[in-house]
């Protein structure tokens, strides 16, 4: 059960950074305060300015502020999945109390122990999700204090990730004027909040379909056991539809939500609609039909790379099916191309929070209801990861927590923003083909 109080997340997306302010009370969670805010200095979910990213913190943790009337002085962030590697640890300690009943400390120092291992030095480890632990040989316990033994052996998934990303985020957050309360991999938060026990367990694949790319996660056993990251999402979509309609981005962008449709057989190909087009004095007719065309070639690109990589290690297989989210995912026809390319059972997953009943939402939500129902034992883990010397629980907002900040040394690395891939060879011929007859 969550623990009463108040939580802040934070998700830091391509298009637009999110902030959700929510009060728990008896587990049950109340959403008291919302920013959103458009996105500058981000690139394919990477930071790539940090001035213009930490404007745009600011912008939406003031929106949320003045809706939940409080102040916020810290927040638990979401970590994108680039490059993220999971692995298994297992560490083994001798329990040191007199009286052998196991403490804290010990769970603290046998997941410390579990962290010792050679880790390259541009990777840092993220954190660390106890599974089972071992008394004196007794197997499949999930919390040891106060029981009495000689030997403590803890089993659990470590996460890595490069530390130029982790530092980036909290150097953003820290220069808004914020705390760093929790990282959380927001693939992780995700998959443990919106699936079932059932899901979880046997096995579900689930796809969020951002703005600036697409981030695959698997979960089996109760466990995060995969994620996948493509570098396309809905902003690709919109860049592709003015490409080929030769239309600002704006347009484009009104186009695809006002008119857009990623399944053609759901289109008629006599609607038509205006579009202002660069280099003509009236706007040309566009039908329904082409658009749809446009926009299928792009996401059936990008769900036959998320099929290639959930193929290699079989997860489609898995009894859940699969599961989209994200706001390009709310696009009409989207779920039933979904359905044609993965062969599989395919459902779209909607937040159900009053006037938060959107894709675009999940990932924040889903941050802050992972931080509310983190264990003690999961946090004491935790903090053998970050050096606390007692796991950090959030406080009511308007008190300011007080704790010591790890130290992170990180190799300088510089980014470039490229130019989008453009949909393979082939892809978009058939949509081509119109376009010089549309503007004859």
């Amino acid at each position: 059960m969550a623990k009463t109080g108040m939580y802040v997340g934070l998700d830091i997306g391509t298009t637009s950074v999110k902030v959700v302010v929510a009060e728990y009370v008896e587990g049950q969670m109340n959403i008291i305060g919302v920013g959103n805010a458009k996105s500058e200095g981000i690139n394919r979910g990477i930071i790539v300015d940090i001035d213009k990213t930490v404007q745009a913190i600011k912008r939406a943790v003031g929106q949320a502020e003045e809706k939940a009337g409080i102040q916020i002085r810290n927040v638990s962030v979401g970590l994108p999945a680039n490059l993220l590697e999971v692995e298994n640890c297992q560490g083994m300690i001798a329990v040191n109390n007199e009286s052998k009943e196991i403490t804290d400390e010990d769970v603290k120092n046998v997941a410390s122990a579990a962290l010792v291992r050679s880790i390259p030095p541009e990777r840092q480890i993220i954190t660390i999700l106890p599974q089972e632990f071992t008394v004196d040989g007794f197997e499949g316990i999930k919390d040891p204090r106060g029981m009495i033994g000689v030997r403590l052996e803890m089993f659990g998934v470590m996460f890595t990730g490069p530390k130029t990303i982790i530092h980036n985020v909290r150097k953003c957050v820290e220069k808004a004027g914020l705390q760093v309360n929790k990282m959380i991999i927001t693939p992780l938060a995700l998959t443990e909040s919106i699936l079932s026990d059932g899901e979880k367990d046997f096995g579900t694949s689930v796809i969020d379909i951002g703005g600036g790319q697409t981030t695959v996660a698997v979960m089996h056993d109760k466990q995060l056991k995969y994620t996948y990251v493509n570098q396309e999402g809905g902003e690709f979509v919109t860049k592709d539809i003015s490409t080929v309609l030769n239309t600002s981005f704006n347009n484009a962008e009104a186009l695809k939500i006002n008119y857009g449709d990623a399944y053609p057989e759901r289109t008629s190909a006599s609607e038509e609609f205006p579009v202002d087009v660069i280099g003509k004095s009236e706007p040309v007719k566009i039908d329904e039909r082409y658009l749809s065309e446009v926009i299928e070639a792009r996401m059936e690109q990008v769900f036959s790379k998320a099929k290639d990589a959930l193929d290699e290690i079989e997860a489609l297989e898995l009894p859940g099916g699969v599961i989209l989210t994200g706001g390009a995912a709310s696009l009409p026809g989207v779920v039933d191309l979904a359905q044609e390319i993965f062969g599989v059972n395919v459902k779209l997953y909607v937040p159900n929070h009053m006037g938060l009943r959107n894709p675009v939402f999940t990932n924040v939500i889903s941050i802050v209801n992972y931080a509310a129902n983190l264990s003690d034992v999961d946090q004491l883990a935790e903090s053998a990861v970050t050096g606390e010397t007692h796991p950090v629980q959030q406080q009511s907002a308007p008190q300011e927590i007080t704790y010591e900040q790890p130290q992170y040394e990180v190799e300088e690395e510089s980014y470039q923003e490229t130019e989008p891939d453009v949909p393979e060879e082939g892809m978009m011929d058939k949509v081509k083909n119109f376009f010089s007859n549309i503007f004859d």
